[in-house]
């Protein structure tokens, strides 16, 4: 055996091997996304499926014998299935409804094709004659050519950008609020695969109009070390976030439970805003308590609740926008950032600087450049 096999065995082999076993692990755990988790692990599933067969076909396995005519292809439905991953990722009550399985209607057109195409070795004499003109043409087309495949990565293609689209514009929930960046991982397996069916199909464009098909450089072993690598990466991504949650529990409130918060976080805003509270750097959920006479638990449910945010967000997000007023006045122009952030009331650079990376995603000097 050469060593270019062996090492494709091996890496093909790994890749196989990890998914199955993610994929057992992931369908065991219980939890809020375990619906989610079903679909990852059917990806990871066919991905090992996929990668076995092409295994046996380097030991010489599967080429028109038995296992051939029984081993059908499945590769129309990876985009299915990660749609619907991040579909009932992001909606953890998501469920399966009878206009969702019009989705499966390619992987079924391919099933029922695919074994209608090795059907006809058992019609085949050597002679064009012995098959059908769709049986012949079929043929070609399916096996002569890397017509699977492309449809394959078109198919990816057009699922993994619903997918962005849903994940750029999550569906409102009453009963789940969003963890900030939860989904970050979600977002980056969608476009690390969209970009391997875009440079896949791209391959293939190049095959065609260079090499006339007769290249095999990117419909053969390339695309299954690409599928193997994903495979494994997914796995982990997977397996070491499947006891995370993306979404916390929004508890529901009574109509005059939720007056009684409203009314709270109309008062917070205004004793903010009017006597500028956030300017003192000791300032703390007791002392703003005290000034609107109200119990700190009801100040941080009104907070998480109605303004959906945490004590130390809300102020500092007040602070930043001081900052950001301070450096328009002219008078200011001799006083350094940091000297504004003092007098917005951070007690600190470390603490200026952490809070405005988290609010804006920026750095400080962002401050300045966004006037």
């Amino acid at each position: 055996m050469k060593s270019v096999d062996l090492i494709l065995i091996i890496l093909l082999s790994i890749g196989a091997f990890q998914g199955i076993i993610y994929g057992a692990i992931l369908c065991q755990k219980k939890s809020m996304h375990f619906y989610a988790n079903r679909f990852l692990a059917a990806i990871l599933f066919f991905f090992s499926y996929r990668l076995i067969v092409e295994t046996c076909k380097v030991f010489g396995y599967l080429r028109y014998d038995f296992w051939y005519q029984i081993l059908l292809e499945y590769n129309w439905i990876y985009g299915t299935l990660l749609f619907f991953f991040v579909k009932s990722y992001v909606q953890p009550d998501f469920r399966l409804k009878r206009k969702d399985y019009i989705h499966f209607l390619p992987v079924i057109i391919e099933i029922i094709w695919s074994f209608f195409i090795k059907s006809q070795n058992f019609y085949w004499d050597g002679t064009r004659e012995s098959l059908s003109w769709l049986g012949y043409y079929g043929y070609m087309a399916w096996m002569l050519y890397p017509t699977m495949y492309i449809i394959s990565s078109m198919l990816l293609i057009y699922y993994t950008t619903r997918a962005q689209k849903l994940l750029k514009h999550l569906p409102q929930q009453v009963k789940y609020q969003l963890i900030q960046g939860k989904l970050d991982w979600i977002n980056r397996v969608v476009r690390v695969i969209k970009i391997f069916a875009i440079v896949y199909v791209l391959g293939i464009l190049i095959d065609y109009f260079f090499f006339n098909f007769a290249s095999n450089l990117f419909y053969g072993h390339p695309v299954f070390i690409g599928m193997a690598i994903i495979t494994y990466w997914l796995g982990i991504e997977g397996f070491s976030r499947r006891k995370d949650e993306a979404f916390k529990i929004v508890q529901q409130l009574s109509d005059k439970e939720q007056k009684q918060l409203e009314k709270i976080a109309v008062g917070i805003q205004k004793i903010m805003i009017e006597e500028s509270l956030y300017k003192d750097p000791e300032l703390t959920l007791s002392t703003l308590s005290r000034k609107l006479k109200t119990k700190p638990y009801l100040i941080t449910k009104s907070l998480n609740t109605i303004l959906q945010k945490k004590f130390t967000d809300y102020v500092n997000e007040l602070r930043i926008e001081e900052v950001k007023r301070a450096l328009q006045d002219p008078k200011n122009n001799n006083y350094t950032l940091l000297a504004l952030a003092y007098d917005a009331g951070f007690n600190s650079k470390a603490s200026f600087n952490r809070a405005v990376k988290k609010i804006t995603g920026k750095p400080p000097s962002s401050l300045k450049s966004t006037l």
